[in-house]
């Protein structure tokens, strides 16, 4: 998938089927949260960054390579 230097927002990445199944398996019951819904105007660089306080570099870049690859 082309993430465009990680410009994609995240509801582009919602509404695509394969990507939200990627972020559906990584983080589970997470993805009924909230802000979840209104994250979806924010790019994927900007949800990387916010999701670095709360998850391991490692998770965030295998999940960039993952989304990546679809």
């Amino acid at each position: 998938m082309d993430l465009r230097n990680q410009t994609i927002t995240v509801g582009e990445l919602l509404d695509d089927p394969k990507s939200r199944a990627v972020f559906q398996r990584r983080f589970g019951k997470l993805m009924k949260h909230p802000m979840v819904g209104a994250a979806r105007s924010l790019t994927l660089r900007q949800l990387a960054e916010m999701a670095a306080v709360y998850l391991p570099q490692k998770t965030i870049q295998d999940t960039l390579r993952e989304l990546s690859q679809i």
